[in-house]
C-alpha cells in the first residue's frame, strides 16, 4: 500500500524484494532501507522489516545478502509528499532511537544496522550507537536528495570521527563491503558547500 502511494512510478514491493532474492543468488551485496514517519502505520513499518528479514534467512548459505539495513525518517520540506499527500513527518528523536532499537531486535540475520545523521543529527545518531546501531554512516560526497528535502545535518570525515569517540565508541574506516580500511594518513577535509 505504501509503496503504491509514495512511489509512482517505481517497482512495488514485492517486485524489489524479488531482485534482491536474485541478487543474493547471483552473490550480490545489497543493504535495505526504510524510509519511514509519512502515512505508514506502525504495523507496515513492522511488515517492511518482517519483508527484510525473510528475504534475508532465502539467501544462500555463502551469500551475505543484505550487509545492512538503514532506517531513515521522512525529511518533508517542499516535497510532492507533502505538497500532494499532505504527509508531515511526526517522527520524534525516542521513535527514531526505538526503530534502531526493535531493528537490532528484529534483524538479528543482518549485522550491520545504520544510524541515518544525514536525517536526524549528530545526538541522535550517537544514542543510535547505544541502541543497536553499529554503523554510524558515511560521509556524502554530493548528497543532493534528502538535503533538499530539509535535512540541515553535514559531516566531514574528521566530524564523523568526533561524533562516534565522543558516544564512547571506537571509529573504524570501513569500505562498501564492511571490511575496514586504513584512514589514509593523508586525507584532504572536505569542504561542505551544498
Amino acid at each position: 500500500r505504501v509503496r503504491k502511494i509514495i512511489s509512482t512510478g517505481k517497482c512495488l514491493s514485492d517486485e524489489w524484494l524479488k531482485v534482491m532474492r536474485v541478487a543474493h543468488k547471483l552473490d550480490l551485496t545489497t543493504s535495505a532501507t526504510m524510509m519511514f514517519g509519512h502515512i505508514e502505520t506502525i504495523e507496515e513499518r513492522f511488515l517492511h522489516l518482517e519483508k527484510i528479514r525473510e528475504v534475508q534467512k532465502e539467501k544462500p548459505k555463502d551469500a551475505k545478502g543484505f550487509l545492512a539495513f538503514i532506517p531513515w525518517t521522512f525529511q518533508d520540506v517542499d516535497t510532492t509528499l507533502k505538497k500532494i499527500r499532505r504527509a508531515k513527518n511526526d517522527t520524534t528523536p525516542d521513535e527514531y532511537i526505538r526503530m534502531i532499537a526493535m531493528s537490532r531486535i528484529f534483524l538479528p540475520n543482518i549485522e550491520n544496522i545504520q544510524a541515518s545523521w544525514l536525517t536526524v543529527g549528530k545526538h541522535v545518531a550517537q544514542i543510535c550507537l547505544h541502541a543497536g546501531a553499529n554503523d554510524f554512516g558515511s560521509i556524502m560526497i554530493e548528497e543532493n536528495v534528502v538535503s533538499a528535502a530539509g535535512a540541515p545535518h553535514r559531516f566531514t570525515y574528521k566530524t564523523i570521527q568526533e561524533a562516534i569517540t565522543e558516544a564512547g565508541f571506537v571509529p573504524q574506516l570501513r569500505n562498501q563491503q564492511y571490511e575496514d580500511r586504513e584512514i589514509p594518513e593523508m586525507i584532504e577535509e572536505q569542504v561542505i558547500d551544498y
